[in-house]
């Protein structure tokens, strides 16, 4: 198995602090989902 460059990565922007959030294994399921770059983020809504 070849291993993926982090700049391969898919990435997002956080809604609400800006800032980019790049692809995790353990989003793999939700990442059309996920919104916020941390727990900070989404409790600040």
């Amino acid at each position: 198995m070849k291993a993926v460059k982090k700049s391969d990565l898919p990435s997002k922007i956080c809604v609400r602090c800006g800032r980019a959030m790049v692809w995790r294994k353990k989003w793999e399921k939700v990442w059309d989902e996920v919104r916020y770059c941390s727990d900070r983020c989404r409790k600040g809504k």
